[in-house]
């Protein structure tokens, strides 16, 4: 007779709760679960290991004398109009965890490199003067009008932005799933991008779920938060208004950054119809048409009114294309996972250094010859 294990209801709905799960789905994978949740039936251990792994819970969580209260672990400055968003779901939870963890790798790889701690983390505060903050986080990066005008358009703005960010030694991942898996998505109106701030290992996640336009948005501030040396999640875009002084002034310098206001000034037609203009800015400043939006009301040239109602046209205009994935899989890895960190974790893998159940965990795979894949990859530069 298979041997049964008493796991306490309670559990049983706190893992269905923290990851969202839809009941059908549930009953329909676990046909005895109602019993279990009665009490009238104990499951299997191999059940219980299916159902940790179905809800994305250690086991060991499952025979705890009561739920386990999780916290966000970053300061969370989310907000829907004036209200904090509270109960992340399991899929941010465990991407910021997933995050840290790589956060924690590189810190220890750049130490034993001799690397040395980045100045620019920290070095402002939200008193510091909005155009001077950004003007240096442009000339530190590389970023500036002047530079953008030979990219094709503000996607290629978004690559360059990345790689940019990336050589500087930020660690920049991007991807709309947790790890590599494609059955847990993120979902962007929950939250946009995060900040990891540290003097060695600073780490911006972008959700890839997002439409490519707000995500260059999201890119210039979190790198704001790391200029602040304060990690945080947000999901601001360009027509939000932060009620919290840290988002507001990141939101601040992240246009400027962008799309600088006396350039704009010097460059606005105000003769020319609207839509056209804000499709010729978006050109000139390789970003997209709800960034100049934002920047115009900035400014003084749009009242809010007009500004609302433009920026809910040009959204409906943007192309419905979503997420990091599809494709090359290991550019989508790349991309997921990030150039610097990548290159990092497999050369040290490789060279024995890191354990290659590290490295599978790390990049969301199982076998060695994808990881050797993978490096074939980027030393091609794909």
């Amino acid at each position: 007779m298979t041997p049964r294990v008493r796991v306490k209801p309670a559990l049983l709905q706190w893992a269905c709760k923290r990851a969202q799960v839809d009941p059908e789905r549930l009953r329909k994978r676990f046909s005895k679960y109602d019993d279990w949740e009665s009490g009238t039936l104990k499951p299997t251990l191999r059940q219980v290991e299916e159902f940790a792994r179905f809800t994305h819970v250690p086991i060991g969580t499952l025979f705890m004398s009561k739920p386990m209260k999780e916290e966000m672990p970053i300061q969370d400055l989310r907000t829907v109009g004036d209200q904090e968003i509270l109960k992340p779901s399991a899929n941010l939870l465990d991407t910021i965890y997933l995050c840290q963890q790589r956060q924690d790798w590189y810190q220890t790889f750049a130490l034993a490199e001799g690397e040395e701690p980045l100045s620019f983390v920290g070095s402002a505060t939200v008193e510091s003067d909005v155009e001077a903050t950004a003007k240096k986080i442009r000339t530190t990066l590389g970023f500036g009008v002047e530079e953008r005008k030979a990219l094709q358009n503000w996607t290629c703005a978004l690559r360059y932005f990345v790689d940019q960010a990336d050589d500087l030694g930020i660690l920049v991942m991007i991807s709309g799933v947790v790890g590599n898996n494609p059955h847990r998505k993120l979902d962007p109106q929950e939250f946009r991008g995060f900040a990891l701030a540290d003097d060695l290992a600073p780490l911006i996640f972008i959700n890839g779920a997002d439409f490519k336009a707000a995500q260059i948005f999201t890119l210039a501030h979190e790198l704001a938060h790391i200029w602040l040396g304060k990690s945080g999640l947000s999901n601001v875009t360009p027509d939000s208004f932060p009620s919290h002084k840290t988002e507001r002034w990141c939101n601040q310098v992240a246009a400027e950054l962008l799309v600088p206001a006396a350039s704009l000034r010097e460059n606005f037609r105000e003769d020319t119809d609207l839509s056209d203009e804000l499709q010729r800015l978006a050109r000139y400043y390789k970003v997209s048409t709800l960034v100049v939006l934002r920047r115009l009301l900035d400014i003084g040239v749009l009242q809010r009114n007009k500004f609302m109602e433009q920026y809910r046209h040009e959204l409906g205009q943007l192309k419905p294309k979503r997420g990091s994935g599809g494709g090359n899989f290991h550019a989508t890895l790349k991309t997921r996972v990030g150039r610097r960190f990548g290159e990092a974790l497999v050369d040290s893998t490789l060279a024995g250094q890191t354990l290659f159940t590290d490295a599978f965990h790390y990049l969301g795979i199982k076998k060695t010859s994808t990881l050797d894949a993978f490096a074939e990859s980027l030393r091609a530069g794909n």
